[in-house]
């Protein structure tokens, strides 16, 4: 089968539990005679029941400690620690050495041998009544450090992989610990394997791996349903609905606060739950996790954890390529952007293009190779890359490297090029800071990034950031403004959000199935680290840690419009060309089709990106 170079685009993916309380050691001091006594004489009576009370209530944080007798307990403490001594000094540090070393105590006697100076033991006990008090919270009968570490053990891991996040005995830890460092979700590439990879995909073309893997992918899937055939039909028709059913049934009981529901029909997803199984399974899979997370009231550290667990280089590119070779989503988006740039900068001659949330740069390569053959010779190319905001990170100097791939590829090409990297905050990217010129078609570029920006949900007052971004795109006055979305709305409750999410990853993972083997790896990959930590994110966190925020594309209209921008007609030639290649090359439940004057894409009838180009609304 023919293909054309300008078919083949690369877009670039999305981009332990608590620590255990201190035991309560040193409340009680010796005499001087070495006997042990109550400092105040506090019966057993009230003191255990009053204990067991504070580790087992659920609200303990809201509940001050009050009682009499505990109060006066209180003040010989207050005291000690009022006192400089009362800090545990080089001393206490030696003297708890020699003990150690001597045998006259161990690791859980040392603070009673220690409280003769009257240090350690105020120190325990305050610590041990804090640490209890921020840890040893009940969640209807399941605590929460014995949640978060069943959670981690019963996390898969897909083979080859490194065991993720570590140990899980200290989450919180873990995550200081790894988050001390800027994170990015995709390593920089430090092997050579890596380099000359992405080397050969920005200066020979990405086409020729794709093209490898769309032949793989039609042999292996020929194989997988001869197989299927000679096993008979699948049996997961009589598990969709009870899974999906059981998923939303859990996000109610979350959202109820009914935790021990929540809980049991958690552990029924999980007996369902399998990262190499059916759509169902490798959905329950991903968001149980979710569920757990939030559950436990730790989306933001397994967030985190997410964040700064790295893929390698390799696997990042491997698995870019077959979702290239799997869909049509991200080469539709990236080919009507070529297509529209060309038709833009014809007869020009000078080309300026703001790129919004720019890594790999792999299509500006290939659309530098279409200008260099271009007929009376190619424009003056200059690149303006805007590097993800504060919420997806990506380090300046990744743009920078990319932007010296692109400038070699450019010269070996006879193409003249400049390359600027910008990184601030979006919605504080101006005109200002773009070095334009009168003489150069202008075109801004939206790569289906802007869904990572917040919205009036968190900015009540102000301008929101997504409002602030399209309003300075029409202070730019581009030529063009070319938007691509995520279709997609999350409503104004935990459940809808909960809703939406599914629906949209359930048809994600099955255009997966369709289109690549259940025993691929890289599926895996994609499914349960790319996607999957996304869709985690969006179920477990809240406010500003609630990454994926998008948008139905007449919301988006409807935005953009107020925002003093003009939407452009489609170009029925562009979309021709499109439908044309979807239907030649990809699977015949792919949708692309057209409603007011947006190009728009799904799977089996549901929207999932759309496309649309703006101008400034006085610009002619």
């Amino acid at each position: 089968m023919a293909t054309t170079p300008e078919e083949f685009f690369v877009k670039d993916l999305i981009e332990q539990s608590p620590k255990s309380p201190a035991v309560l050691l040193g409340v009680f001091s010796p005499k001087p005679d070495g006997r042990s006594e109550d400092c105040h004489h506090i019966p057993s009576d009230m003191m255990l029941p009053y204990i067991s009370r504070m580790l087992m209530e659920d609200d303990i944080d809201d509940k001050p400690y009050d009682h009499p007798a505990l109060l006066q307990v209180q003040k010989p403490f207050a005291q000690i620690l009022s006192s400089p001594s009362s800090y545990c000094n080089n001393g206490d540090t030696e003297g708890a050495k020699d003990l150690l070393q001597d045998g006259s105590a161990d690791e859980r006697t040392l603070p009673l041998a220690l409280s003769s100076k009257g240090t350690y033991a105020a120190g325990a006990f305050l610590k041990g009544m804090e640490e209890a008090n921020m840890f040893l919270r009940r969640a209807n009968g399941f605590r929460r450090d014995q949640l978060a570490n069943q959670m981690v053990r019963e996390s898969s891991n897909h083979s080859g992989a490194k065991k993720r996040y570590g140990s899980y005995d200290h989450i919180e830890e873990e995550v200081i610990r790894r988050t001390r460092k800027p994170m990015m979700i995709i390593k920089e590439p430090k092997d050579t394997c890596a380099h000359e990879m992405l080397d050969n995909m920005i200066l020979r073309g990405s086409e020729t791996c794709i093209i490898r893997c769309m032949e793989k992918l039609r042999i292996d899937m020929s194989i997988e349903a001869e197989k299927s055939i000679r096993k008979g039909s699948r049996k997961a028709a009589a598990n969709v609905v009870d899974i999906r059913t059981m998923l939303i049934l859990c996000a109610q009981a979350v959202a109820a606060n009914d935790h021990m529901r929540a809980r049991e029909l958690l552990n029924q997803i999980k007996q369902h739950a399998s990262e190499t199984g059916d759509v169902t399974q490798r959905l329950a899979q991903c968001f149980s996790k979710g569920l757990e997370a939030r559950l436990l009231g730790m989306g933001s550290q397994v967030w985190q954890l997410l964040r700064a667990d790295h893929l390698s280089s390799i696997d990042f590119l491997k698995a870019h390529n077959l979702y290239m070779a799997a869909c049509s989503f991200n080469k539709v988006v990236l080919l009507f952007c070529t297509m529209t740039i060309l038709r833009a900068v014809s007869g020009k001659r000078r080309l300026h293009i703001v790129d919004y949330g720019m890594r790999y740069g792999f299509h500006w390569a290939d659309m530098l190779r279409l200008l260099a053959s271009r007929e009376g010779g190619p424009p003056k190319v200059k690149i303006t890359a805007i590097g993800y905001p504060d919420l997806r990170p990506c380090p300046i100097e990744q743009i920078e490297d990319t932007g010296r791939r692109l400038s070699k590829c450019a010269h070996e090409l006879g193409v003249p090029f400049n390359f600027y990297a910008i990184r601030k905050k979006w919605e504080e990217v101006s005109v200002e800071d773009l070095n334009t010129d009168a003489e150069e078609v202008l075109v801004v570029n939206d790569y289906l990034n802007f869904n990572t920006l917040m919205d009036e949900s968190i900015f009540f007052d102000d301008p929101s950031p997504k409002d602030m971004v399209l309003h300075n795109i029409r202070k730019m006055r581009p030529n063009v403004f070319i938007q691509s979305i995520v279709n997609g709305s999350y409503g104004s409750s935990y459940l809808s959000r909960f809703r939406e999410t599914l629906f949209y990853y359930t048809a994600i993972f099955d255009m997966f199935d369709a289109t690549i083997p259940r025993d691929s790896k890289l599926r895996v990959l994609l499914e349960q680290d790319l996607f999957g930590r996304f869709a985690v994110n969006v179920i477990a966190c809240e406010g500003a840690e609630m990454m994926e925020r998008p948008e139905k594309y007449k919301q988006w209209h409807a935005r953009n419009q107020r925002a003093g921008l003009r939407q452009l007609p489609l170009e029925l030639s562009i979309v021709n060309v499109l439908k044309d290649k979807v239907m030649r090359c990809h699977h015949k439940d792919f949708l692309i089709c057209e409603d007011g004057q947006w190009l728009l894409q799904g799977w089996m009838g549901r929207v999932l990106f759309a496309q649309s180009t703006w101008v400034a609304e006085d610009v002619s």
